[in-house]
């Protein structure tokens, strides 16, 4: 079992390479935060209610050797819904498609079965490449690092995979997320950049600053209404009539969920909490999209949105 801790120097060649990786593994595997810690800007929304990731984020790493395109996916589960069954379908579509996949496994949870589920998957794709991750390691002793480690190991041995490497990281503390870019490189294949020098994400703004309401609704009751909330923005607009240094973005957007009895949780007595759904998604939107936002929210209910193709598909599932 070789794992790498620090990358050893290699002849330097002029070949540049550009592809696809993704990040796989249960719900709450750290994929976002590994995601975003690689392409060094917030890209793929964070929270810590397992599932929040319901679109395919990539992130960009520019690299002068190479293009590194991460496409985040959902956390393969056993569904229960029919969101849940179209999730799982994304998710091996991208497994189909992508020149890597990066197996994340969190170092302080012994590997269980939901673990062992998706391993199984995995080792039925035969072609692509596959590095085993081991992630949260800030979270753990260098005993249970090192005992997780083996564990991962033993469990492609198990299954017939062949890990390409076996990486310990920590996204939160930036332990070995160079050295991890530095590994899925040369697995990449050769070619020129895909993506423009500056761009970060291709995900349509609108998606991501969706995104980012959701992640300031799921804030205050992760326990209550953790899938039940989905965000769609109407529009984007400049105001009319501001002077040029002095531009507004107005943003509609509302928050949908499943039954009128959710409507006061996410409202809150007298508003508060859609106040500070507001509040602080607007921070954030402002931050990605470098301008002032007026930020219009209301709350609809769109019943059992989660089991019915309709609605998943006007809530862009």
């Amino acid at each position: 079992m070789s794992v790498r801790t620090q990358s050893s120097e290699e002849p330097a060649e002029a070949v540049h390479r550009a592809g696809f990786a993704c990040f796989v593994g249960r719900p709450n595997a750290g994929k976002s935060t590994l995601t975003n810690a690689l392409v060094g800007q917030k890209v793929a929304i964070t929270s810590n209610r397992p599932q929040t990731t319901r679109h395919t984020v990539r992130g960009i790493v520019h690299r002068e050797d190479a293009q590194l395109i991460l496409v985040d996916t959902p956390g393969l589960h056993k569904p229960r819904t029919l969101l849940g069954e179209r999730l799982n379908d994304v998710v091996r579509t991208t497994w189909a498609e992508v020149d890597v996949i990066g197996f994340c496994l969190p170092a302080n949870e012994k590997l269980g079965p939901g673990d062992r589920f998706i391993a199984k998957e995995l080792a039925g794709i035969r072609k692509t490449p596959k590095v085993a991750i081991v992630t949260k390691t800030d979270l753990v002793d260098s005993k249970t690092l090192a005992e997780q480690l083996i564990a991962v190991d033993q469990l492609g041995k198990e299954l017939g995979i062949t890990w390409a490497e076996i990486v310990p990281v920590s996204a939160t503390g930036n332990q070995q997320v160079g050295l991890l870019a530095d590994l899925l490189t040369p697995l990449l294949p050769e070619g020129p950049a895909l993506y423009p020098e500056g761009d970060l994400t291709d995900e349509p703004e609108q998606v991501m600053v969706a995104e980012l309401i959701r992640e300031a609704a799921l804030e205050g009751v992760r326990d209550e209404l953790p899938h039940s909330i989905a965000v769609v923005v109407e529009e984007m607009l400049p105001r009319e009539d501001r002077p040029a240094d002095k531009p507004l973005l107005d943003i509609h957007a509302n928050v949908y969920i499943e039954r009128p009895s959710q409507k006061g949780i996410i409202i809150g007595p007298k508003g508060k909490r859609l106040k500070d759904v507001g509040i602080k998604s607007r921070k954030q939107i402002e931050a990605l999209l470098g301008t002032p936002v007026f930020l219009d929210l209301h709350v609809k209910v769109a019943k059992d949105w989660q089991r019915d193709p309709k609605q998943l598909r006007r809530l862009g599932f």
